[in-house]
């Protein structure tokens, strides 16, 4: 009879896994280490509406999803290669790096336990403690300098206790269990992400269009760069070759007594830079140096209003 309890119990997970294959277009992949099942239930209360937990053993999950594979979703293969060690699916079809940041900051501080890797650097603070001086001989074993002070442990130094990686040992664990340090946190841990057929890392999420944006002009000066330099004209240089091409006409410009309108600025600059230095500031005297400028203006030779064209390129061809 319990047999075949148990057999139903699993067939209706089966079924309820199937389902949301069905309902669902995207999932997480995550780690449940270190995640009691309390946490757990305040995780989905907090994800409720937005994605859906589903919890079961290994070789059941990969048990749906060959039967799936056979129905025609081979794309499921991918997930299925990464249902390894405690895993646990997390189904959505809500913005991915949305609920991705909403499942990455339901984590609970957790106490060090012996055997554990230190995920961060655990420094004990100088000071007083609430330890009996009878602890004494404890903290001399760890290396750690104290006295009694007012009927308690006082820690004379800033201790390192353990460092980021390295696994805890018992007497550090009892130590910050005994100080109420709880130094870690503990959550689901975002292994893969599966979106429409596609499985890849969470790294991915963190891309932003700015920085695709970014990566897109970078490559389409690189290849406005080799098209110039091998001299094959393509749509990212005509930009760039058309700026080249105005460079050139301005250096010849200046060296000759040649000009078109879009010189006359730098040419009058080199012809007296002084001019130019004070153009800025705020008129002296009532504005006679903008009058003094726009009379210099008038009388200049070199006037270009008259010159064809007034743009990069001449119509008839006759400046060239």
């Amino acid at each position: 009879m319990a047999s075949k309890k148990s057999k139903s119990r699993k067939e209706v997970l089966a079924d309820e896994l199937e389902q949301h294959f069905a309902n669902y277009t995207k999932l997480f992949v995550v780690g449940v280490d270190n995640v009691t099942s309390n946490q757990l239930h305040e995780i989905r209360k907090s994800m409720r509406g937005e994605a859906v937990i589903y919890c079961g053993k290994n070789t059941q999950i990969r048990r749906v999803l060959r039967k799936l594979e056979e129905q025609g979703q081979e794309d499921l293969e991918k997930i299925r290669a990464v249902c390894k060690l405690n895993i646990a699916l997390v189904f959505t079809n809500g913005d991915l790096k949305t609920v991705c940041d909403k499942i990455v900051e339901n984590k609970m501080p957790a106490p060090a336990k012996a055997g554990a890797l230190a995920q961060v650097d655990v420094i004990i603070p100088a000071g007083p403690t609430s330890l009996e001086p009878t602890m004494t001989s404890f903290l001399q074993a760890l290396n750690i300098s104290s006295k009694i002070s007012k009927g308690n442990i006082e820690i004379l130094n800033e201790t390192h206790l353990l460092h980021q990686g390295e696994k805890v040992d018992a007497s550090s664990a009892a130590l910050l269990a005994k100080l109420e340090i709880m130094p870690f946190a503990y959550g689901l841990e975002v292994m893969y992400v599966y979106d429409n057929g596609s499985l890849f890392e969470p790294a991915v999420l963190a891309i932003s269009a700015d920085d695709i944006i970014g990566r897109f002009k970078n490559g389409a000066k690189n290849v406005a760069a080799v098209s110039i330099e091998l001299g094959k004209p393509c749509v990212a240089s005509v930009p760039y070759s058309l700026l080249l091409a105005f460079q050139n006409l301005l250096a010849v410009a200046c060296a000759t007594d040649f000009t078109f309108a879009e010189a006359a600025d730098i040419k009058k600059y080199l012809k007296d830079p002084s001019s130019f230095s004070f153009a800025a500031a705020p008129a002296a005297g009532g504005g006679a140096a903008p009058k003094a400028a726009a009379k210099k203006k008038s009388t200049t030779e070199d006037d270009d209003a008259g010159a064809p064209g007034g743009g990069l390129f001449d119509d008839a061809g006759d400046d060239y």
